[in-house]
């Protein structure tokens, strides 16, 4: 898999950060910290994303549908805010498992600009067509922590990133509609670490990436995510967050024959929440 350079960039130097840190020497408020981790948490945020989408649906026929941007063409909003959650537990002091969900869908009626095939329709210039695109993330991940402090971790993940989405396009006046959906779960392996870097901050990263090809499902997928929250009360935090995905999917198998290439990239704002107790980070 190739990375663009601002990818790579950043994936090297979450990862370098991390590691820095995680070596550095602990100072004496480090060592005052307790030393059992907390067993788990959950958080809460608002997720404010800018997209950008290009879509093809071929025809049932084996024809090679239009290359649609659904934003520029569609007219479906390039920038969303959605909630988004999750949260975290550790099976033991060097094994975690984390989950999140968030639904990007979004409706729009416009004009086009240009004719359109899709699937098994055409759509002509100028008529006004409904667009339903429903899209929604899940993801679970596990880490193993080979480095282990007690002010934080750097581990090696691996798991799935499920990706739902379905595409309804229609033209009610001419009684013209199409709908194509595909489930795609990507199985990505990466680095997650965190670090305490002061009393109450915390530095948080992520990066994953895939590569996968069946025969009827190819695709490759990077994320990279890196937030900092602060610590209040015993097990309460808030904090910021970004984070960027790049996917390219392609498919001829079951109602979805075609291409998805997508991207987002966007800040998180959050409420987080520990619980338990009993994890020892030594």
């Amino acid at each position: 898999m190739i990375l663009n350079g601002k990818g790579s960039a950043t994936i090297i130097g979450i990862a370098t950060a991390l590691v820095s840190l995680q070596l550095y020497p602990q100072s004496a408020s480090a060592q005052g910290r307790e030393s059992d981790r907390e067993r788990g948490s959950i958080y809460l945020g608002e997720f404010i994303t800018n997209r950008n989408t290009d879509a093809r649906v071929d025809g049932s026929n084996g024809s090679t549908g239009s290359d649609v941007d659904l934003e520029g063409d569609l007219g479906l909003e390039s920038s969303t805010s959605v909630a988004r959650f999750g949260g975290d537990f550790w099976l033991s002091r060097r094994q975690r498992l984390d989950v999140s969900y968030f639904d990007l869908s979004r409706t729009a009626s416009h004009p086009l600009n240009k004719t359109i095939n899709w699937g098994d329709q055409t759509f002509q210039i100028n008529t006004v067509l409904t667009t339903d695109n429903s899209l929604t993330i899940g993801k679970i991940d596990y880490t193993f922590a080979f480095l282990n402090k007690d002010r934080g971790y750097l581990g090696i993940t691996g798991g799935l990133y499920v990706m739902s989405t379905k595409f309804a396009l229609s033209e009610p006046t001419l009684g013209k509609f199409e709908t194509n959906s595909v489930t795609a779960p990507l199985p990505v392996v990466g680095l997650r670490g965190e670090y305490a870097f002061a009393q109450h901050f915390n530095l948080r990263g992520a990066t994953e990436w895939f590569g996968i090809d069946t025969g009827d499902v190819s695709g490759r997928l990077t994320d990279t995510y890196v937030g900092v929250d602060y610590g209040f009360g015993k097990r309460m935090f808030v904090g910021l967050a970004y984070d960027t995905v790049s996917l390219n999917v392609e498919t001829n198998k079951g109602d979805f024959s075609g291409r998805l290439d997508w991207s987002y990239d966007g800040w998180l704002v959050y409420f987080k929440m520990d619980f338990g107790g009993g994890v020892s980070s030594r």
